[in-house]
């Protein structure tokens, strides 16, 4: 695999702005999500051939570890301290709080998520749109229905023969492109693409690791494969950004481009390997995919558990 070049931060505005260019989508804030229309739901429908489910969220994380010095807190809150009564009702009860944007968590990013240049997708001002109280625009709530299309899986791993991609690894618009051919299949309009790095089968087998220094993700130059495909959603097994940074000044280069500039919800830090495994056994790389967020209105991000339907 070859290593995309290094931008420059004024590269990447070019790019930022030949993507805003061309960013999918109709005249609503939900951005690429317009892309999917009740026909493709329908035909998505149609993929499903077993009715079986697989999960493409990855267990909550509750100890700190270098990936994580800020993981999810869950608590039984009654009965108290865990000891029931021999008689009568009880419940049992529990608290669950969460760093939303974590480096471990499966989560899906709101089109309020990345502010650039004082501004969110669209162009519309972070300043009247943030307060303390969460986002009053572009919010999780954008997507309160659920975002249910046909997803697509591309195992770049697979495509170079090896379990995973190594910690700073780019993928490239030609990896995806090959991985595509590989696999028989073609990315298209309003289609939930998920790519592969194998970031969470490395962690399972050799333990996390620091991965704001180290992780595999996409070059910011394969962004244009998604708008010419004009995709509705990107998700990864990792957070979809390569690290350490292919641009100069700019730390998560593909956030920008996807949630700022193309308005791509974006699914972070899944876990493939269940789906992968099936696909590669049942050679097919296209299936029912259901998400669901949380309704939480005013919110950046919601934890999510995607799920395809085979």
């Amino acid at each position: 695999m070859g290593t995309p070049d290094e931008l420059s931060e004024a590269d990447f505005r070019s790019l930022h702005r030949h993507l805003s260019g061309r960013a999918p989508g109709g005249a609503t804030r939900r951005g690429a999500l317009d892309t999917i229309t009740a026909e493709q739901v329908l035909a998505a429908v149609r993929e499903v051939r077993s009715g079986r489910t697989v999960s493409l969220a990855a267990p909550v994380n509750t100890r700190p570890g270098p990936d994580d010095a800020d993981p999810a807190e869950h608590r039984l809150i009654a009965p108290p301290d865990a000891r029931p009564t021999a008689e009568g009702l009880e419940f049992a009860r529990d608290r669950f709080a969460m760093n939303v944007h974590g480096d471990v968590d499966s989560h899906l990013d709101a089109l309020c998520h990345v502010i650039y240049d004082g501004t969110l997708h669209g162009g519309v001002p972070a300043a009247g749109a943030l307060s303390p109280d969460g986002a009053s625009e572009l919010s999780v709530e954008l997507a309160r229905d659920g975002i249910v299309g046909r997803g697509v899986l591309l195992d770049v791993p697979r495509l170079h023969g090896v379990p995973w991609l190594e910690p700073g690894t780019n993928v490239s618009g030609e990896d995806l492109a090959a991985a595509e051919a590989r696999q028989g299949i073609r990315v298209g309009r309003g289609d939930i693409l998920l790519v592969r790095v194998g970031h969470r089968r490395r962690r399972e087998e050799l333990g996390p690791w620091d991965v704001a220094d180290a992780r595999a993700g996409l070059h910011p130059t394969a962004m244009d494969f998604l708008a010419e495909r004009e995709v509705a959603v990107l998700g990864g097994d990792g957070n979809n950004d390569t690290a350490p940074s292919a641009v100069e000044g700019v730390a998560f280069p593909v956030h920008v481009l996807a949630v700022h500039a193309m308005g791509l919800h974006l699914l972070d830090y899944l876990r493939f390997e269940d789906l992968a495994e099936i696909c590669e056994r049942e050679a097919r790389w296209s299936f029912l995919c259901v998400i669901a967020p949380l309704r939480l209105p005013a919110a950046t991000g919601s934890p999510v558990n995607p799920l395809a339907i085979l």
